[in-house]
């Protein structure tokens, strides 16, 4: 049933311009920092001596969490709004198919291209510290970190703004909000808020404390998200 779903997801989002967003994302912060490093190129080599790859990862790090939050505000909100803009819910509801279903199709559809995404962020800081000439050994583990673990510790609010979309006919609403934790996402401290896990889930000693937090955190968001799309009203 959830297969079923998920193709139709697929199909309705062709031509929808998504996948060119999934690549701006990480082509923007790799192109970023190749601009940083093509400026400062001696003073940051100098500064990272001891650790060039270590010190070009923690530049792409600190604006992982801002351009995550962006990417999912408006990858949630161009999923929603396919439905939307068609007024196609009672269709889509009336079928043979769970309204749990409808709604975890829509989100392992975000899931699948974000992490896309966040594989492309991955290897294009690879392929920019080769480029740069830091050489090998490539800090493996280190890319895979960058790539990965800011997406885990962010689940809860990708559901988080993926529910509200899903509800809300009125996307303002989830995308001001989505805007506005991507921007206090720079400033927040409190390593209580999940607006910093993202962040301290790559550059914490206890990594596994904020990728735990996120993980659960988004299982227990995606059940009440669930649980109440499945009893709400269809306009």
């Amino acid at each position: 049933m959830i297969l079923k779903a998920m193709r139709s997801d697929w199909l309705k989002l062709k031509g929808k311009g998504l996948w060119f967003l999934v690549c701006l994302g990480p082509v923007g912060l790799v192109a970023m920092q190749a601009l940083n490093f093509g400026l400062r190129y001696d003073y940051l080599k100098k500064s990272y001596a001891d650790d060039l790859w270590g010190g070009l990862l923690d530049n792409i790090a600190v604006f992982v969490p801002i351009a995550l939050l962006m990417g999912i505000t408006i990858l949630c909100s161009l999923i929603a709004n396919i439905e939307h803009h068609t007024s196609s819910w009672k269709q889509l509801l009336a079928l043979p198919i769970s309204r749990t279903a409808v709604f975890f199709s829509k989100f392992a559809v975000a899931v699948i291209m974000l992490g896309v995404s966040c594989m492309l962020l991955a290897l294009g800081s690879a392929a920019l510290g080769l480029g740069l000439g830091f050489g090998s050994p490539l800090p493996l583990a280190d890319l895979a970190k960058l790539g990965f673990y800011p997406f885990i510790a962010a689940l809860p609010l990708l559901v988080l703004l993926l529910w509200m979309c899903l509800t809300l006919r009125n996307q303002a609403i989830p995308i001001t909000l989505g805007v506005v934790l991507a921007v206090l996402s720079m400033f927040a401290i409190a390593e209580w808020l999940p607006l910093t896990w993202p962040l301290l889930a790559y550059k914490a000693q206890k990594q596994e404390i904020f990728l735990a937090a996120g993980a659960l955190g988004g299982f227990i968001v995606l059940l009440a998200g669930m649980v109440h799309f499945a009893r709400r009203d269809v306009n």
